[in-house]
């Protein structure tokens, strides 16, 4: 792995050593059932049941205790699909700071109440992240809040990369992680992880084929904007930034592919996870499980680990993937 990218094997060790003790280590879980599929062990590392439901609150808890504690008085604020917004939220709050969380109309009702009831001020603009974004710069620059984005900041993909060390340490002989990608903070602090402590594993992102920003920057040869569309997988909606520092291009530099999924490959993932490993997901956490369904995972030639990445689905819409529905979004997308 080059010394020159923006986040190191160092920093992550850090970031697991001051994070301790106020994030869950999270459970790698044995799938029988995709063990069976795929001919090798198969495990899911269950970051959904982390404190906030997502893998989100590494990175905002770092973040938040790497501020000084003048700048926490100051108050933070994040563009968020949701599940940043929770974890900053929660972050701030726990360090008695205050969060300020600008969205877009597509993030769900759900993440927005949870948002608010951990006492965050909210702010709806317009319908995509990069509206939201304006939003967050604009508040920055009159009311001097303190910016902590969801995804390109290194203290953000420091924390997020202590989910690479808990996977290598749970599953020592893993040969390939599978892992959601959008704007790339997990993506490339896992990546950065795995790929320190056993550079032979394969890191595989995964992503939705409405909007996929990273798979279209990678395309581009650096940062592109997409067409934001409403998804199951609404976690990985968003762009990556055109001004992107840190995420792109860690992601181009470790991961070695990155497969898209459509919205009826995502529906099947969420089916898989309640009806074999009983376990409630949102299309974002569920993308690895559709790959490995879909049969779009090759070349497999040891132990998988697939992260589940969060768990704040809509119920109601939960409940209509569970009764066969593909496509919930379909008209909105057209």
């Amino acid at each position: 792995m080059s010394v020159s990218l923006p986040v190191t094997i160092d920093d992550i060790e850090v970031a697991a050593r001051r994070i301790s003790g106020r994030v869950l280590t999270t459970p790698l879980a044995m799938s029988g059932s995709l063990s069976e599929l795929c001919g090798v062990p198969v495990g899911l590392k269950l970051e959904h049941h982390q404190t906030t439901g997502s893998f989100k609150l590494r990175g905002a808890t770092n973040a938040v205790l790497s501020l000084s504690a003048g700048d926490r008085a100051l108050g933070v604020i994040a563009a968020s699909t949701g599940n940043h917004g929770r974890a900053l939220a929660h972050a701030a709050k726990a360090e008695g700071s205050v969060a300020t969380i600008c969205m877009s109309h597509l993030v769900p009702v759900n993440k927005v109440s949870e948002i608010r009831r951990l006492g965050a001020n909210v702010r709806i603009v317009g319908n995509s992240q990069d509206e939201a974004q304006e939003e967050v710069e604009r508040l920055v620059a009159e009311n001097g809040l303190v910016m902590v984005p969801p995804f390109d900041h290194r203290a953000i993909v420091a924390g997020q990369g202590t989910l690479g060390l808990e996977v290598v340490a749970q599953m020592p002989d893993v040969a390939m992680v599978l892992v959601p990608v959008s704007g790339g903070g997990l993506a490339a602090g896992v990546a950065a992880a795995v790929k320190a402590r056993r550079p032979a594993t394969r890191v595989i992102g995964l992503t939705m084929e409405r909007g996929a920003a990273m798979k279209a920057s990678f395309a581009a040869g650096g940062p592109a904007l997409v067409d934001e569309q409403p998804s199951l997988a609404d976690s990985l909606g968003g762009g990556i930034g055109l001004d992107n520092r840190v995420t792109f291009r860690m992601c181009r530099e470790l991961l070695d592919d990155i497969i898209l999924l459509t919205e009826a490959e995502i529906a099947a993932g969420m089916r898989h996870a309640y009806a074999e490993e009983r376990e409630i997901v949102e299309g974002a956490g569920a993308v690895g499980i559709s790959a490995l369904l879909a049969g779009k995972i090759k070349d497999i030639d040891g132990p998988i680990a697939v992260i589940i990445s969060g768990r704040n689905v809509d119920m109601d819409l939960h409940l209509r993937v569970m009764n066969g529905e593909t496509d919930p979004f379909r008209e909105e997308a057209a």
